[in-house]
C-alpha cells in the first residue's frame, strides 16, 4: 500500500479518483492538496467516516507546493486541476493558460524533487486542434492546428505545452509521468451545476423540453463514460510506458454533436422531445471551434484497457442522478 497525491480533488473526474481509491483501498494514504478546504472537507466528510484509508485535506496552491505541509510523502501523483467552464477561458484566458502551464510546472518540479515511482497528468483532446482529415481514428502523435490569435486557445495552447513539460521533465530528469488524454467525459458522478453541452442534453430529457442547439452541431464529438476514464488512469498509471501519450475514448461513442442531440431525443426522452437550433456567436458563448476529430483509442487499449458503457447508458446514468438531485 503507497500513498498518492490528487491535485484538482474538488472537481468532477478528480473526486472520482479519490472515490475509486477508497473503494478499491488502493492506496494508505490520499493526499489532497486544495485551495478550499472547507468546501473539500464537506464534500469527502462521509467518506472519511467509512474508509480505512487516510485522507489528508491539505490547503495548498500549485503555484507554492511545498511538501513540508504534507504529513507524508506521495509515492504516486494524479494531477487533474485545471480550468473546464469555456466561459471562464474567455474571460481569463491569461489566467487561465497560466494556471495550466505554470500549475503544471510546479507539480512537475514538486515531483521530481520527492521522486515519484509514478504520475499521470489529465490533458484533453482539445490539443489536437484542427485535423485535415476526418475519417479515420487519429492517433497520439498526429496533432493538428490550434490557432494562436484566437482567446479560446488559450485551454488548448495551455495543455499542449503542459504536456510538452511532461515529456521534457521526462527526458531530462527521468520522471516517470505518463499522459492521459481525455475525450469528453461524462456519466455517473457528474455534477448537478455542470453546464457542458451533454449535460443541458440530459437536464433537457430530464425535464421534458426541446434540446436547443447553439451551434450547427456539426462538430464531432468524442466520448468516454466516467467510470471507464477511472479505470484508463489508474490503467495509465500501472502499465502506462513513462513518456507517452494515451488517447481516453470508447471510439464506438464518436459521433456529431447533433446526431447526439437526436440520440437523447429518441432513446433517453423516448421522443417526447425535439431538436431545434438557435446558433449564437462562439466567441461570445466560448463553445471550442468545430471539429471532425475521431480519436484512437487503440493505443490504450494495447495495455489492457477495455471501455464498457456507451452514449445511451451514459445518459441514462445522468438523468437518473439528475433525478435523485431533485428528489
Amino acid at each position: 500500500m503507497k500513498n498518492i497525491l490528487i491535485t484538482g480533488a474538488t472537481g468532477f473526474i478528480g473526486s472520482l479518483l479519490v472515490k475509486e481509491c477508497v473503494e478499491r483501498k488502493m492506496f494508505e494514504n490520499i493526499l489532497l492538496p486544495v485551495r478550499n478546504v472547507e468546501k473539500a472537507e464537506k464534500m469527502y466528510e462521509t467518506i472519511r467516516r467509512q474508509t480505512e484509508c487516510k485522507l489528508y485535506i491539505v490547503k495548498a496552491s500549485l503555484t507554492e507546493l511545498d511538501k513540508a505541509v504534507f504529513p507524508v510523502m506521495a509515492d504516486y501523483i494524479i494531477h487533474c486541476a485545471s480550468v473546464t467552464q469555456s466561459a471562464e477561458m474567455i474571460s481569463h484566458p491569461v489566467e487561465t493558460a497560466d494556471s495550466i502551464v505554470l500549475g503544471t510546472r510546479n507539480i512537475l518540479e514538486f515531483a521530481k524533487g520527492i521522486g515519484v515511482k509514478g504520475m499521470v497528468y489529465l490533458s484533453s483532446m482539445e490539443v489536437y486542434g484542427k485535423v485535415a482529415d476526418t475519417g479515420r481514428p487519429r492517433k497520439e502523435n498526429e496533432l493538428g492546428e490550434v490557432a494562436t490569435e484566437a482567446v479560446r486557445s488559450c485551454y488548448p495552447l495551455g495543455k499542449k505545452m503542459a504536456e510538452h513539460y511532461c515529456h521534457i521533465y521526462h527526458k531530462e530528469y527521468g520522471l516517470p509521468i505518463k499522459i492521459a488524454r481525455l475525450a469528453q467525459i461524462f456519466g455517473k458522478g457528474v455534477r448537478p451545476d455542470d453546464n457542458r453541452v451533454y449535460m443541458q442534453f440530459a437536464k433537457a430529457a430530464s425535464e421534458g423540453r426541446d434540446i436547443v442547439l447553439k451551434t450547427k452541431g456539426a462538430s464531432m464529438g468524442n466520448y468516454c463514460a466516467s467510470e471507464d476514464a477511472v479505470k484508463a488512469i489508474f490503467m495509465i498509471l500501472e502499465k502506462g510506458a513513462a513518456g507517452e501519450v494515451y488517447n481516453v475514448v470508447n471510439e464506438r461513442n464518436t459521433m456529431s454533436v447533433r446526431d447526439m442531440a437526436g440520440l437523447v431525443a429518441r432513446e433517453a426522452a423516448g421522443g417526447r422531445i425535439k431538436v431545434r437550433t438557435e446558433a449564437e456567436d462562439s466567441m461570445k458563448t466560448g463553445f471550442a471551434p468545430d471539429t471532425g476529430l475521431r480519436l484512437s483509442g487503440e493505443k490504450l487499449q494495447n495495455i489492457g484497457w477495455q471501455p464498457t458503457k456507451e452514449l445511451a447508458e451514459m445518459y441514462r446514468d445522468v438523468i437518473w442522478e439528475i433525478s435523485v438531485t431533485k428528489a
